[in-house]
């Protein structure tokens, strides 16, 4: 009973340290600049600023609602592309023989060795030859594939059960046919914790699409954030506000696939 209580508490306590920079957030994200900066600590503002939420939709010299839609865009078709290649992938090292299987598989781990800054620029310069520059391309089809996600796949198949495939097989279906009528639909909770952490990790990237939305027009939401800060002025309202609006997406797809976020994190297949 005494375990039970302290597990409980700790969780609570969990909780609500996870929940802190949430209501930091909003609380001034409604604020006025003085009440953010000031000395005095107020829980909530005294005067509750709901203009503050049309305020970056407003602003002339941010198109906040066009960075969201190149966010949605780039999030989605990053999330569908990384799980259709890396899922290909992981399967066919998994279940097609092949005698350097194995060897793939170690090239695709030792790509997880290799840091980022390496390939940046070397990325850069091809997406820059093929006139992707300012475009949905260019954000998002040099990240599709993940050397982490396929060793996820991969070890997620190994583990799956190869009687449904064998009957797949007795029925005429090939590898193909046994991945797309079998695999998959029997695999959905691991697709939508993979689809999950994918999605959050394309809305929330910065860096590559700073460098690829060379134009205003394909600023990614992130990107849009980081031009409120300026030398010579912050609006803090503003960055709360806008930093609001774009987690609420985030927070949706969470809330929604949270379910099957679990069910599928504890089928990642290590055992395999």
């Amino acid at each position: 009973m005494l375990g039970s209580a302290g597990l409980y508490a700790a969780t609570c306590l969990a909780a609500l340290l996870f929940l802190v920079p949430f209501y930091l957030i909003l609380r001034n994200a409604l604020a006025t600049d003085p009440e953010i900066t000031g000395e005095e600590w107020t829980f909530f503002p005294s005067d509750i600023q709901w203009g503050n939420i049309t305020e970056p939709f407003d602003d002339p010299t941010v198109d906040f609602a066009r960075s969201l839609w190149n966010s949605a865009v780039v999030g989605i078709l990053h999330t569908v592309g990384t799980l259709l290649v890396c899922s290909l992938a992981g399967y066919g090292l998994a279940r097609i023989p092949y005698r350097h299987a194995n060897k793939v598989f170690y090239a695709v781990l030792g790509t997880l060795m290799v840091p980022t800054a390496v390939t940046f620029v070397p990325s850069f310069v091809l997406v820059s030859s093929l006139g992707w520059v300012d475009s949905y391309r260019g954000l998002i089809i040099p990240g599709l594939f993940s050397g982490f996600t396929c060793f996820l796949f991969r070890q997620y198949f190994l583990g799956f059960p190869r009687e449904l495939e064998e009957a797949a097989r007795v029925d005429g279906l090939g590898y193909w046919g046994a991945y797309w009528r079998v695999v998959v639909p029997n695999s959905l909770n691991f697709f939508a914790a993979i689809a999950t952490i994918t999605f959050i990790s394309g809305w929330n990237s910065f860096l590559w699409p700073l460098v690829i939305g060379q134009d205003p027009s394909a600023w990614t939401v992130q990107v849009a954030l980081s031009s409120y800060m300026t030398n010579q002025t912050v609006n803090f309202h503003l960055i709360f506000m806008a930093t609001a609006i774009s987690i609420l997406p985030l927070v949706c797809v969470f809330l929604f696939l949270q379910r099957w976020l679990v069910q599928g994190i504890a089928q990642t297949g290590i055992k395999g």
